[in-house]
Order: C-alpha cells, then structure tokens, then sequence
C-alpha cells in the first residue's frame, strides 16, 4: 500500500493514531520493565536453589540503596556528597597551591638572575621567564593541588559504588530531555576537567548520546574556573552578608552556580535532543554493583596517573604560549598605552552590555588555553604591570576592584555566570576534536556556550540595570 493511500484511508489512519498513543503510555519504560520482570524471576529462583548460611550481606545493601536511590532523599545527600568534595578540595588544595607557587616563583628568580647573568637581551628574558615560565607556573600551581584531591575523590566514589548510583538518579532528569543517564557520570567527571569529563564519555555507547554528553559537559565548572568563583563568592556575595553567615552566603552561591551549570546541562541536552541531534533516547541496564573496600593503590594510579598528569601536561603544553601572549600585550606599546590598554578600550562596550568590561572580555580571551590566569591577567591589565601578578591582600584587592574600577555585585555575579558558560579551554577543545574526529563539531562545542553566555550575562546585566539593582 503506497503512504498516499494509507494517509487517506481512515481506518488505517487511526490505527496508526492508536499505535502512537499506545508508545507514548508505555513505549518508553516497556524495556525497564521487561528487565525488572527478568531479575524478579532470576531472584526468585535465586532464592529457591540457593542456600545461605548466616544473614545474606546483601540486607544492608539494600537498605542503603533504599536511601542512596530513594525519590526523596537521592538528590539531597548526592548534593551533600558533592558539597564535601568540593569543601575538601577547596580546603585541601590552599596550601600545597601556595607552597607550589612559592617553590616556582623561586625557581623564575633564579631563572631571571641566570638570564641576567648572561647579558640577554631584556625582551628574551622577559618573554621567556616573566611570560611562558609564569604563566605555566601559574598553571601548575593551580590546576595541580585541586585535580591531586577532586581526582581520588572520585574514583573513591567509584570504587565504593556510589556513582552507579548516581547514574541511577540522574537517570530519570537525563532520559526526559532525550540524553542518556550515563551522562551523569561525565557531568561529574567535568567538576575536576572539562577535558577529562569529555573523555569519560566515551562509556555512552549511542553515538548520538555520546555527542550530546560531550557538548554539554562544558556547563560544570572545572578547577581552572573555581579561582574566580571562589573570589567573587567570597569578595561580593559573602561580603553583602553579616560577618558570621559570610562564610555560608559565599558557599551557598557556588553550590548555586553548580545548580545552574546542572540545570543548562539539561536545558541544552533537550534542546540538542530535539533539533540536531534529534533521537529516541536509548535505554540501557543498569545493574548496581556490591559496595566494596576502595582499593588504595588502584585509586591513586587511576587518579593521578591516568588523569591527573594526563590532563595536567595537556594544559601545560597549552599554556606555554599564554603567558607568553599576556607579556607581549602589556610591553609592546602603541603610543602611551599598550597592546593590552588598547584592546580593553576596543572591547569595552560590549563587556559593559553583558555587566563586565573590555578587560575582563581580553582576560578570558588570553586565557582561552589555561582559564587558572583569568585573575592575575585582570589584575595585570588593571596595575599597568609588565607580567601577571597576584594581590595578597583581600583588602588591597577589593580596592583596586571595586573602589578603582568599579565593580560591583551585578559585575560579580555576571563575572561568576560567564566564567561557568562560557566557551571551553583550547585543552577541552582538542579532546573533543580528537573525540569526535569533527571540526563541525569542534566549533559547535567552542560557540554554542559561549552565546548562552553573552545571553545570559545580557540578560541579567539589562534586567538589573532596568530595576534600579545597580
């Protein structure tokens, strides 16, 4: 029967009507429920052939999953889970930064001392050690101690079980915007790197799923943006509060920004899900495993050497030539103002639409290969310096910010929603080129985020402005 005849045919018509209806009330969860249907039989027969002695394990694992898994109280203590990890990387990671950075910065003074000693030129020694061995110190110093602690926190997590869990909650959020619940697991790999979480993706076997998992993995914020959250959570948001709910205020909005990454995770899956990328969403098995004793030395190998210095030497490797960009621009002058001077001023319209201004705009576009020297590139555009630099004061910092420069709240909290959307580092953007084999997709994953990030930075800074909020 051709399709013109049965489009005609009434009959035929509603019978496909009835057949459409019918896969909308138990298409999507007829596998779930063939599955169920097999492990209750395999449990049951279990249960008939096979004797125990003593009280079956499996009692108080079950009790656990009836918590972990539960409708009610899955999401909170997932929630909680992350919030320890991110307290304790945070925590854990101030003071081995601090001794890194102090036994790099050491090792330029030496270098410089060593190049002067040489009779090199001014531009070399400036370019090479004030430039690339900065910048990469910078790098190392803070990408390092937070990815040694997220990473094996993680795969503790792994190991005992737990994120299959995970998986199993998310489940049901990721297969109602068309992606698979496998994506949980990756979005949780992206809070330690973006590029690691992109990797991870490879455990979606729908390529389309797949695709979907890697392009959206950008919206949880990786440890290269956490240095500019934290101070802007800690500087504005926690400072609008008084001196003894300060602390919570600025806890409160990280895990609030975390939220909103989740929440354009899944906003963006939907709208991928039924546009380009349209599909059924696949279903899949999964069977939760047995808790068990994390083994120690698998974990540390699995953390440190597949992921840590994997992801690490990438960045590095990447940043090489940032620090060396960020030199040039504040000592090559064109008239009385530099190359960095003059691309702030060029950019400063459109920073100050979207509530930021031309410096912080050229700041992430220096940093595109290590988002860790976002801050000190502000700061040395902002000082006139001729090489990155930090401020150790709080209080030194938040006067040249807020009483030289003018930021504000509203700058805070645009600079926090553009630092968690907008485009990937250059590392991610190779690991989704190498990924996917796709420059189309490449420049998909670099672009789609980075206008929902002028969008939503317009949006809020135009809102603000409108009601009077600043």
């Amino acid at each position: 029967m051709t399709h013109s005849t049965a489009s005609t045919n009434p009959q035929i018509r509603n019978l496909i009507e009835r057949a459409q209806r019918w896969r909308a009330q138990i298409g999507d969860t007829l596998h779930d429920r063939v599955v169920s249907a097999v492990f209750a039989d395999a449990a049951a027969i279990a249960q008939r052939t096979v004797k125990r002695s003593g009280k079956p394990r499996s009692d108080w694992e079950r009790r656990i999953d009836s918590l972990l898994t539960s409708r009610l109280w899955g999401f909170p203590i997932m929630l909680a889970l992350l919030t320890v990890v991110f307290w304790v990387t945070i925590q854990g990671a101030n003071v081995p930064s601090e001794m890194i950075a102090t036994a790099l910065f050491w090792l330029q003074d030496q270098l410089e001392a060593l190049f002067n000693l040489l009779h090199a030129p001014w531009w070399l020694t400036g370019f090479l050690v004030h430039g690339v061995y900065r910048g990469l110190a910078w790098v190392v110093s803070v990408m390092l101690p937070p990815m040694a602690i997220f990473f094996p926190c993680f795969t503790l997590l792994e190991d005992l079980g737990y994120l299959p869990r995970v998986a199993f909650n998310m489940d049901r959020l990721f297969k109602r915007v068309g992606a698979h619940g496998k994506q949980a697991l990756t979005m949780s790999m992206g809070f330690g790197c973006n590029a690691a979480g992109v990797i991870a993706c490879r455990i979606i076997d729908s390529p389309r799923e797949r695709l979907i998992a890697i392009l959206t993995n950008n919206f949880v914020p990786c440890n290269g943006r956490w240095p500019t959250l934290i101070l802007m959570a800690t500087m504005f948001v926690g400072a609008a509060f008084p001196a003894h709910l300060a602390s919570i205020a600025a806890a409160s909005s990280l895990v609030a920004v975390t939220l909103f990454g989740i929440c354009m995770t899944l906003l963006v899956s939907a709208f991928l899900s039924r546009t380009v990328l349209k599909g059924v969403a696949s279903s899949f098995a999964l069977e939760l495993p047995p808790y068990r004793p994390p083994q120690v030395l698998r974990v540390l190998y699995t953390s440190i050497i597949d992921r840590t210095l994997l992801v690490l030497w990438r960045a590095v490797v990447m940043a090489a030539p940032c620090g060396g960009l960020a030199w040039i621009l504040g000592n090559v002058h064109i008239g009385s103002a530099s190359l960095m001077q003059h691309l702030a001023s060029f950019l400063n319209p459109v920073g100050h639409a979207i509530g930021l201004d031309g410096v912080i705009l050229l700041a992430y576009i220096v940093a595109i290969p290590a988002n860790e020297i976002v801050v000190p590139t502000i700061l040395m555009a902002y000082l006139n310096a001729g090489m990155m630099t930090e401020i150790d004061s709080m209080t030194e910092l938040k006067n040249l910010l807020v009483n030289e420069h003018g930021w504000t709240l509203l700058t805070a909290v645009c600079l926090m929603l553009f630092s968690l959307l907008h485009n990937p580092c250059s590392t991610t953007l190779i690991t989704i080129y190498q990924e996917t084999k796709s420059k189309k997709w490449t420049a998909v994953a670099a672009l789609l985020p980075l206008a929902i990030a002028f969008a939503v930075c317009f949006i809020v800074a135009q809102t603000a402005r409108l009601l009077g909020w600043a």
